[in-house]
């Protein structure tokens, strides 16, 4: 026997199942992905025990001609690419062909379709994991295709053997409906298991449709939260939500990022999103975000994976870059009475107004806020207005009116004039600032919101002056590969800005010369270590920046006001106005939230008013 042989066909197509098909999700993936392709607006997902028993897929796309049945089953067919030039700009979710042909190769697959726009004329073809032996025969069938896969694995027991309970096959598969519903907000999706509908997803037209989808597939308390991003600098566009930095999660699990309509978890994206949520994010903590970013076909490459879940960017680095600015941009503009917070922070909690959730362990959101619109203005499909007990604004003008004249502050005209954070009303326990606004109590923790500030004003003085730096007396020589002497002097410019003289002393060396002031006690060995592997693996790095924010974060929180230091009247409206103007004040330097406010129909609960 010659040592070097063909593999027979139904062993090819076994090893590529194994690539494609790793269970009933990876089914549903391959063929969703297909009715999509074929451009169907509707699509019905019936699954029987866990989708080991039963995948049932149909759609309303443009079907199968009867003549190009045979074909659908085989290896490497297509009707997506035809050159390399389509490869270079692949547009579609699916292109390489061997999705149906895996899959038949190992369950008892039956494809039914119809391409004919009139008439219920159609074809079936089936196949039972043998050496793909297709058997066609007419079916009617109405425009669209009508894919069945029974028994998977039924001729592999070993990999059969792999498949967990029913419940977390049914798990996974539901995730990759939900991923591919937030792709593609304007096709209906239905599911069901075992004969119960799971979800209904009608299709959305309008931004007040898709809110509400993402709101039945996150949950409602995520589209509550959130902020919504549109941002572009050609050739790219980022939309889509991310999630205020109260609303953050114990695990990574609700974060969609999709280039292209195409689903991906990649590295260089959840960099970009970790370092923008840097400031602002509770240690250990994960933001929450379903974002979308849009880019030429040609600047992006899909086939670095078989299941096609990671990518690979022309410019990596200009991706990141862009990604980052656009969210920290973002974050740092929520604030109280900003108006890019407005459109979807204009909601209200539920819950008992605590900012940690003690059941779940979740940071609630701070998103009662009016964020400066009045209450009587604010629409939406998750918005609501004033519980019925609320005073009027007539009420609360006299309130605040009566109130300001005894403390000899401002007096607002009208319930719009009132400040996003309210007038003080007293001190807590020398620690809380209890304020009053036109939608009830706001509690503000003094030294996490004046940390904020006095960080946030050390931060811009260091960036309107720039980073002052030192040159040292002895300088210092750190030993590297070639490869990072190489990365270094292609990014000196950047080392320059941030005030780190770094030159080539040879080979494998390099020498540090001069040094940022704010950074002369740090290891600076290490920090040029990391900065060169950040560079490496993304193209950029934000080591230095974040090192010297994290000295700036402790100078900013040893000179706040501490516990137990009693405010004035005055003061403590000082603080209030100042967390208004400041950006990320939501969130202390260390991401713990500043300010939660309770409303007064949560307020009415806790003294069952109106029962």
């Amino acid at each position: 026997m010659p040592k070097i042989h063909l593999l027979n066909s139904r062993l090819a197509n076994q090893i590529a199942a194994g690539e494609v098909v790793e269970r009933p999700a990876s089914v549903v993936k391959e063929a969703l992905e297909n009715s999509l392709d074929a451009g169907a607006t509707r699509i019905e997902i019936d699954v029987e025990a866990g989708g080991a028993k039963l995948i049932r897929i149909r759609d309303n796309g443009s079907g199968i001609a009867a003549e190009d049945m045979s074909l659908a089953l085989a290896r490497h067919a297509t009707s997506k690419i035809a050159s390399l030039e389509d490869l270079e700009r692949v547009s579609s979710l699916g292109f390489r062909g061997e999705a149906l042909a895996s899959i038949g190769s190992v369950s008892r697959l039956t494809l039914t379709s119809n391409a004919h726009e009139q008439g219920s004329e159609g074809s079936s073809a089936a196949c039972e994991g043998r050496e793909m032996e297709v058997q066609l025969r007419p079916a009617p069938h109405p425009r669209g295709t009508t894919l069945e896969v029974r028994d998977l694995f039924f001729n592999t027991p070993a990999r059969r053997k792999f498949l967990r309970t029913e419940k977390t096959e049914f798990d996974h598969l539901e995730e990759v409906v939900k991923r591919l519903a937030l792709s593609r907000f304007d096709v209906a999706f239905t599911l069901r298991h075992n004969g119960k509908v799971i979800h209904n997803l009608n299709a959305a037209s309008v931004q007040a449709e898709s809110r509400r989808r993402v709101a039945a597939i996150c949950g409602p308390a995520f589209i509550e939260q959130t902020i919504a991003i549109d941002a572009e600098a050609p050739p790219y566009r980022l939309s889509g939500w991310v999630g205020l930095p109260t609303f953050s999660r114990s695990q990574g699990d609700l974060q969609y990022f999709f280039v292209n309509g195409r689903v991906i978890r990649d590295r260089l994206i959840a960099h970009a999103v970790k370092q923008a949520y840097r400031d602002v994010l509770y240690h250990g903590r994960h933001p929450a975000f379903v974002l979308y970013l849009e880019l030429d076909p040609a600047q992006v490459d899909v086939n670095v994976h078989p299941t096609k879940h990671e990518v690979r960017f022309r410019d990596g680095r200009a991706v990141h870059n862009f990604i980052f600015s656009a969210l920290h941009r973002a974050l740092a503009e929520v604030r109280p009475g900003h108006a890019s917070a407005q459109q979807d922070a204009a909601t209200t909690q539920t819950g008992d107004g605590m900012a940690i959730d003690t059941a779940t362990g979740e940071i609630r959101s701070q998103s009662t806020l009016a964020w400066g619109a009045p209450a009587a203005d604010r629409t939406g499909a998750f918005s609501r207005p004033y519980a019925q007990s609320a005073p009027s604004a007539a009420q609360v003008n006299a309130q605040l009116h009566g109130y300001s004249r005894l403390h000899g502050l401002p007096v607002a005209e009208s319930a719009e004039e009132v400040p996003p954070l309210g007038y003080a009303l007293a001190q807590l326990k020398g620690i809380y600032v209890l304020a009053e606004n036109a939608h009830g109590l706001v509690l503000v923790d003094m030294h996490a919101a004046h940390e904020r500030i006095t960080y946030e004003r050390l931060k811009a003085a260091r960036n309107q002056a720039g980073i002052r730096s030192q040159p040292l007396l002895v300088p210092q020589s750190v030993a590297v590969s070639q490869r990072e002497v190489q990365v270094a002097t292609q990014h000196s410019a950047l080392f320059q800005r941030l005030g780190l003289a770094v030159e080539e002393g040879g080979e494998e060396c390099l020498v540090i010369r001069q040094i940022p002031v704010v950074l002369r006690d740090s290891n600076i060995e290490q920090l040029l270590r990391d900065v060169l592997a950040d560079l490496i693996e993304y193209g950029s790095s934000e080591r230095i920046e974040a090192h010297m924010d994290e000295i700036l974060s402790t100078m900013a929180c040893h000179g706040s006001v501490r516990a137990n230091r009693r405010l004035t009247i005055p003061e403590m409206n000082a603080l209030l106005r100042d967390m208004e103007e400041t950006e990320r004040a939501g969130q202390c330097n260390h991401g713990r939230p500043t300010w939660i406010q309770v409303n007064l129909d949560e307020l009415d609960k806790l003294f069952l008013r109106g029962r």
